[in-house]
């Protein structure tokens, strides 16, 4: 496992890109079009892809069917991307995976002008291993984009979009529109684009994407949507509007009005891919319950200590960070919260620390062991300009950082006792660190 993981590494890395296709169905044709051996619901967007996914696994192994499921980051290991039955792929098929299809990926290398990434590996690893299994549904969540990423070569016959927003805007575009319209990419002819809600400009490129291939759309506030909710131990009780009909009393292990919003579209989509709708009327709703009661959703204000409690969140850009704040406001009564914050560079990050600071008394700025995080002195800059200078502290060390975050909660008056916090953020890679340290895993 070690030396596979090594041998993917040392490819392009996901920050690196050549945008195409040609590499990856260069490869999966090669491989017998694994791609298509499956039906595929397909998940893009800005925020909330993953949550997404892990929700629509859920909900359709909860209706009996075998199901893969690939997306990305990993937040610690690398096995986390390819999912079957519910959990990573272990250590021994992923290495048989990667040994199987490595002569081909030899063959491409040697045909192209670039070799293929660690991500187009890691595709038709997914692709082959889901082919297979064989698992009754592959649900893949873009790596970025959308019409030129390696996920693209399978035609969803569910494509879902997530609330599309500014990100990684050197590759996708200035505005909103344009990130939507490489977004768009992934909706097919024939297929059911789920719309989550969105921007005006995003919602007018995805529809218009739709109306050319003939799709049929579902959208957030038309054809579905969340009806109620309300904060509950643990998470949050909702109502939902389905594409067949309500959907009443389901508890959501998850906090804020972005995963209610997560939860509902995971929901269109599974009843658009089971063929339910107005004239077929709700699917099982025992087994959504049960589905939606088991969610999990790691490093995604995800509680791993108490006294004080520390929260790590995978924010990693002001839209994202903006609705962790929302989240933590409405779901947490802490008096005083610390923030420990590291992110990589070519993000938002004025953006992000300026959404942090309505909800932190002090942050901690730190560096994460990713090559492209941002160095803590030139983090620190950017959040005294935010925070001003007696509310940082800059720890060059995340190990470090923690111990002095959670020192600083226990600080505040006695009356604050038992109402102190830590939230670690910033970045997917910040997340998972903090997971390993807290749990004293190796990163």
């Amino acid at each position: 496992m070690a030396r596979v993981e090594q041998e993917l590494l040392a490819r392009w890395p996901e920050s690196r890109l050549e945008p195409s296709l040609t590499r990856i169905s260069a490869l999966v044709d090669l491989l017998g079009s694994p791609h298509r051996a499956m039906p595929v619901v397909h998940v893009a967007g800005t925020n909330g892809k993953t949550t997404t996914a892990r929700m629509i696994d859920e909900l359709l192994r909860g209706f009996g069917l075998r199901v893969g499921r690939f997306t990305s980051p990993h937040l610690e290991s690398i096995r986390e991307r390819i999912v079957l039955d519910g959990e990573p792929v272990s250590p021994e098929r992923f290495v048989e995976t990667y040994e199987d299809i490595a002569p081909y990926v030899e063959m491409v290398d040697a045909a192209g002008e670039h070799p293929l990434s660690f991500f187009e590996v890691m595709v038709g690893m997914a692709y082959a291993l889901f082919a297979e299994a064989p698992v009754d549904v592959a649900v893949i969540e873009v790596g970025m984009g959308g019409s030129w990423d390696a996920t693209n070569v399978a035609d969803g016959r569910v494509a879902v979009v997530t609330p599309v927003d500014l990100d990684h805007a050197e590759y996708l575009g200035p505005d909103v529109a344009t990130i939507a319209g490489e977004k768009a990419g992934i909706i097919k002819a024939d297929a059911i684009a789920v719309l989550a809600h969105q921007q005006p400009g995003a919602l007018d490129t995805l529809v218009r994407r739709a109306v050319e291939v003939e799709a049929v759309v579902a959208r957030e506030g038309t054809e579905f949507g969340v009806l109620e909710r309300r904060v509950a131990v643990g998470g949050q009780q909702v109502r939902l509007q389905g594409l067949g009909g309500e959907y009443e009393e389901v508890f959501l292990p998850l906090f804020g009005a972005h995963q209610a919003q997560n939860a509902v579209t995971a929901l269109a989509a599974v009843e658009a891919f089971l063929g339910a709708g107005a004239a077929t009327g709700p699917i099982e709703q025992e087994t959504v319950r049960a589905a939606f009661a088991g969610v999990r959703s790691p490093g995604r204000l995800e509680r791993l200590r108490t006294s004080p409690t520390v929260l790590v969140d995978a924010a990693h850009n002001p839209a994202g960070m903006a609705a962790t704040v929302d989240a933590i406001k409405e779901s947490f009564d802490f008096t005083r919260l610390i923030g420990v914050v590291s992110c990589v560079s070519g993000k938002d990050v004025h953006g992000i620390l300026a959404a942090l600071e309505d909800v932190c008394a002090e942050v901690v700025v730190t560096q994460n062991g990713s090559p492209r995080a941002m160095a803590a002195d030139e983090l620190g800059a950017l959040a005294v300009d935010v925070f001003g200078a007696d509310r940082v502290s800059v720890q060059p060390r995340l190990a470090e950082a923690l111990t002095e975050a959670m020192e600083l909660a226990e600080a505040g008056p006695d009356d604050a006792l038992g109402g102190s916090g830590v939230l670690v953020t910033g970045s997917v890679i910040t997340a998972g660190e903090a997971r390993a340290l807290l749990a004293r895993r190796p990163a």
